[in-house]
């Protein structure tokens, strides 16, 4: 096996191997890896993080639990290039950001020097195995991998270990405007709400409407059906007529007393129906016919 090859197969065993992987060791560059304590200033978020909402109730209830309990889960971090004692956050920027609010002046963590696409892979691993990423945030992270690192879906759904049809659908949620985007990375829409949103030009409306009525996603279903429904037959509607041909069939319906109706076609062609209910009616039109052909 390469050494692409094993580098891509241990990603998609997850977080958890690449911790257990691990011991203190010394890169080529002589920075020692492995399990550390790092003072929490010497660290810094990454621009690679995929996971760009923290919310401020989440933050307060894990630094509650840090001060009571410690920092059980270590972060993992990569060597700044270029800098000293200076680390770059792979995985962990929610704990770093409760354990300062806790006051904490160190951290426990686990230090790799890795290449931007493996952070990135890691990071994506780390939140979506989490649950931390909300739909819009992990498609976005998806998709920085396929742009930056030439990612075919196939690969990446691999490496990460989800499907590709998984994959698939999260990159959808990106077609979306981006006002339903927003409901989505603030929780009032979840990912099933949002899929059945994509492609249609009433999105927002739809997704401020799924909002207001607090629909589940089987209601939304069958509401963004009943709307196409509604628009089909709109569109099955016939154009409106004229006044002249609206007045003839005003005419023809009086001489005849049943109802009329004309249909134009091509040039000067056309369609003329006359609507009857008995048989009597008919007879009658076709005696009136006959007799104004013999005359």
């Amino acid at each position: 096996m390469s050494a692409a090859a094993a580098q891509k197969n241990r990603l998609g065993r997850g977080l958890a191997s690449l911790i257990g992987d691990l011991e203190t060791t010394q890169d080529p560059a002589g920075v020692e890896t492995g399990h550390q304590t790092v003072s929490i200033d010497a660290i810094r978020p990454s621009p690679y993080n995929p996971r760009q909402t923290f919310p401020e109730t989440e933050l307060e209830e894990l630094a509650g639990s840090i001060r009571e309990k410690g920092l059980v889960q270590p972060i993992i971090l990569r060597p700044v290039e270029g800098a000293e004692a200076a680390y770059e956050i792979v995985a962990g920027e929610r704990r770093w950001r409760a354990a300062q609010r806790a006051a904490l002046h160190e951290v426990p963590a686990i230090v790799r020097t890795l290449s931007d696409q493996e952070a990135l892979e890691l990071a994506i691993i780390e939140n979506v195995q989490r649950s931390d990423l909300n739909a819009i945030e992990e498609a976005l992270g998806y998709r920085q991998l396929i742009t930056s690192f030439k990612y075919k879906q196939e690969e990446l759904a691999t490496v990460l270990g989800k499907s590709r049809s998984h994959l698939a659908n999260m990159l959808r949620l990106l077609k979306l405007p981006e006002a339903v985007q927003e409901f989505v990375r603030s929780g009032r829409l979840s990912a099933g709400h949002a899929r059945a949103l994509v492609g249609r030009s009433d999105a927002e409306a739809v997704a401020r409407e799924i909002v207001e009525r607090g629909l589940n996603v089987r209601d939304v279903e069958a509401l963004v059906q009943e709307r196409d429904d509604g628009k089909a037959k709109t569109k099955k509607k016939a154009p409106l007529k004229d006044a002249d041909t609206r007045a003839a069939e005003a005419e023809l319906s009086d001489a005849l007393g049943l109802a009329v109706s004309l249909k134009s076609g091509k040039g000067e062609t056309g369609e003329l129906r006359i609507r009857y209910s008995s048989f009597e009616q008919l007879e009658d039109v076709r005696h009136r016919l006959l007799r104004v052909g013999k005359r």
